[in-house]
């Protein structure tokens, strides 16, 4: 055996075995990308990483999560909010699963910089009771919203008034508590009075009572001061006439009648 083929004997196998690492690479996540908790796996149809944190005991959307996430599953965890920007970066994310957690309300860019490729949006089974009139507003994306326990409001009507192409969502609030008590337990929907207006009127209102309180005190304050001012007066005036009169002394009416 020659040289040559010894060396080619032992390279080909190691231009096999960069082939196989090179294959690897380009499938499968690095483990550094991956969050903790978390299984990344690459799908070929959809060109990214489908992510899966389901069941992982998370209290917080994690920090790093690979750019090239398509699908990303948070469902069945603690998570209790949404900050803002916290999908900035993942700019294919086509699907976002973040039922069965405890999200109480949504800030007005939870969702910025998805907006346009976000196609599935699950926030079904949270504890969401308010949300940013727009929250949902450059959102395209099916919204399902069910089993919340919404405080219907006005920030709520502005949001679901954003949400013109998810009417099947927006037909899926129940109002928990709301502006109206007769509206509690019914369909958002179903709200035919502007919630916006009445918290207007309302504010409005108070304004009145609270003008009209202090002007009331206002006129008590200046009747009580004249009433006091003018007993004041009479008792000073009652004090003067009770004082003896002054006796006229002999020389000075002497000088009068001189003078007349």
């Amino acid at each position: 055996m020659t040289l040559l083929d010894l060396w080619l004997s032992r390279s080909i196998p190691m231009c096999l075995l960069l082939q196989s690492l090179v294959l690897m690479a380009l499938c499968f996540p690095s483990a550094s990308m991956c969050p903790k908790g978390c299984i990344c796996q690459r799908d070929p149809h959809l060109h990214g990483l489908n992510v899966t944190c389901s069941q992982s005991r998370l209290k917080e959307i994690p920090p790093t999560l690979p750019v090239d996430t398509v699908l990303l599953r948070l469902d069945h965890n603690q998570i209790g909010a949404v900050p803002d920007q916290a999908f900035h970066g993942l700019r294919v994310l086509r699907e976002l699963n973040l039922s069965y957690n405890a999200v109480e309300t949504l800030g007005e860019g939870a969702f910025s910089g998805i907006e346009g490729t976000l196609q599935v949006l699950d926030l079904s089974h949270n504890r969401i009771t308010s949300v940013h009139r727009d929250a949902f507003a450059r959102l395209k994306a099916r919204v399902i919203v069910d089993d919340n326990p919404w405080h219907c409001d006005c920030a709520l009507q502005q949001a679901i008034s954003g949400m013109a192409h998810n009417h099947e969502a927006a037909a899926r609030v129940l109002c928990r508590s709301s502006e109206l008590n007769d509206q509690e337990g019914r369909p958002f929907l179903a709200v035919n009075t502007d919630l916006c207006n009445l918290a207007k009127r309302t504010t409005d209102y108070a304004m009145l009572v609270t003008m009209f309180g202090w002007f009331a005190m206002v006129i008590s304050y200046v009747v009580y001061y004249v009433r006091q001012n003018q007993e004041d007066a009479r008792r000073h005036l009652e004090y003067l006439k009770s004082l003896p009169s002054k006796p006229k002394k002999p020389d000075e009416a002497d000088d009068i009648s001189t003078v007349v």
